[in-house]
């Protein structure tokens, strides 16, 4: 009533509501009815649209992965093209989300395009319907050695356990698989039930697999298989990785609690909370944590501690030192807190280096503009190879780009420094300050052949994408996958395995 200007009584009322349950936990969020398509996709993975991903590039909003056989794909958007309008509205202001709700819509309606193709002079329209778009929760499958199936599970949407169902028994009846491994890494969760019933396929009928505890009696329940298995005696190994979460982790754990397989990689997330979605006002939702979950030695996973802030307002990690012991069906060993830790730890060597600032400014996806107008074809993603020439092409791209880059530890050192000469002390540390910031200043020469062959990686993966899209770029980065050795080697060696089985964590 008495402030001064026009009060956006709507965007003051979001902002309320989502700093109010910013102070509960990350997961309890507020859905108004405007993004409803939002809990479809959450649940199905299906919503009306054109199948790309779009981003923001600084020639605008760009196609950066047009999904295989969708829409966007068969009528013929590149990765690379620039979305200079949607059905005539110009995209110059847009942001990401809001080209992408511009991009959504009901099945069977009429998008129309304008777009700017790299080598071409002129910018031209695409006209076309927009379809339902089912996001598959596998996004690859293969016979990764004699008897060896792998599986990349991304989430745990509806359909998800018959999918891996399926691809499981197929690859029994055309290749007579007798091990599994099924990839988790990067899977951030979803429905608890497709986690159960993907479990009861290797552990027998009514095995507890994951309980619930709440305040309300609605919210405490035990997740049973309901099914006699279908793969008893199936050899099982399960990748995961620091953004293995939620769903992920319970089948992680399950797998681990219960000696029905090996865990191998990194140690995960740690979320052990449950979310429903549940109906308020106006035809919003608030999916909201309503329990924690238990696997089956009894532990819950949660890393985070949300009730428990210090009073500076930072959270609170459990700490390894506070983890409880909890012991498996066979007896092993294995702690609560901080997400699984697996049965065979592999650590991701690599370091934010020269590589990923690269890919910050967006340079392989330009360059790889430039390289498909020059090749109408590349070998599949196992033969596909980038040569000598192909880097010495891609450093003279970047620095036609005028590439540079400040590593965050130099900011850091800047910052130190600023401190040091507020204190008086930049006097009598000169020298070794002088020292210090002539290591942290980057060669840019000496950095790019340091790293190449991790630069090399990154510009083969966006470059297979335009070609044979996610599945090719996914085979190709498993070539030289660690984990994925690792799980290998574990399979082909009967003893290995039982070893670990038996062994626990020490």
């Amino acid at each position: 009533m008495y402030y001064v200007d026009t009060l956006q009584h709507e965007q003051m009322v979001r902002s309320a509501i989502d700093y109010m349950l910013r102070d509960l936990d990350p997961y309890t969020v507020y859905i108004p009815e405007s993004e409803t398509e939002d809990i479809t996709f959450m649940t199905s993975g299906e919503y009306g649209g054109i199948g790309a991903i779009i981003t923001k590039t600084e020639d605008g909003i760009c196609v950066s992965e047009p999904y295989e056989g969708m829409p966007a794909q068969k009528y013929g958007l590149k990765a690379g093209d620039i979305i200079l309008e949607i059905d005539g509205e110009k995209t110059t202001n847009f942001s990401v989300s809001e080209a992408s709700s511009k991009l959504k819509g009901t099945p069977n309606t009429e998008i129309k395009l304008k777009i700017q193709r790299y080598g071409h002079k002129k910018p031209f329209e695409k006209k076309f319907l927009r379809e339902k778009i089912h996001i598959p929760p596998i996004s690859f499958s293969k016979i990764v050695a004699p008897g060896i199936g792998f599986i990349l599970l991304n989430d745990f949407t509806e359909q998800a356990s018959l999918e891996v169902k399926n691809i499981i028994m197929d690859m029994q009846t055309k290749h007579q698989i007798e091990s599994l491994i099924l990839d988790l890494r990067g899977n951030g969760g979803g429905l608890i039930d497709e986690a159960v019933k993907i479990m009861g396929y290797f552990v027998p009928k009514g095995t507890e697999v994951v309980s619930t505890k709440g305040k309300t009696p609605q919210a405490s329940h035990t997740y049973r298989t309901t099914l006699d298995p279908i793969f008893p005696d199936m050899k099982l190994v399960v990748l995961v990785n620091n953004a293995s979460a939620s769903a992920s982790e319970i089948l992680a754990g399950a797998v681990q609690d219960l000696d029905r397989g090996i865990v191998v990689g990194e140690r995960t997330f740690g979320k052990g909370l449950v979310q429903n979605i549940r109906p308020v006002s106006y035809g919003g939702h608030v999916k909201v944590t309503t329990a924690k979950y238990y696997i089956p030695s009894g532990r819950c996973l949660q890393a985070i501690d949300y009730a428990q802030r210090k009073e500076n307002g930072i959270l609170r990690r459990v700490p390894d030192s506070l983890s409880q012991a909890f012991k498996t069906r066979g007896g092993r060993t294995v702690l609560d807190g901080g997400g699984i830790i697996p049965d065979s730890i592999t650590q991701d060597e690599r370091k934010i280096n020269i590589a990923y600032y690269i890919y910050a400014k967006n340079l392989y996806f330009s360059f790889a503009n430039r390289y498909v107008a020059q090749h109408a074809s590349i070998p599949q993603p196992a033969e596909f190879k980038l040569t000598d020439q192909d880097f010495d092409d891609f450093i003279a791209f970047i620095k036609e780009k005028k590439f540079t880059y400040t590593p965050q530890t130099k900011e850091y050192f800047d910052e130190l420094y600023n401190f040091s000469k507020l204190e008086g002390l930049d006097k009598e540390a000169e020298a070794e300050f002088e020292a210090l910031r002539s290591k942290l200043l980057p060669d840019l020469d000496v950095k790019l052949h340091e790293n190449k062959d991790e630069i090399l990686n990154l510009l083969g993966i966006e470059i297979i994408k335009r070609y044979y899209y996610q599945k090719g770029a996914i085979e190709y980065s498993l070539i030289d996958d660690k984990d994925l050795k690792v799980a290998i080697e574990l399979l082909s060696d009967q003893a290995k395995f039982l070893a670990l089985l038996q062994k626990g964590i020490e």
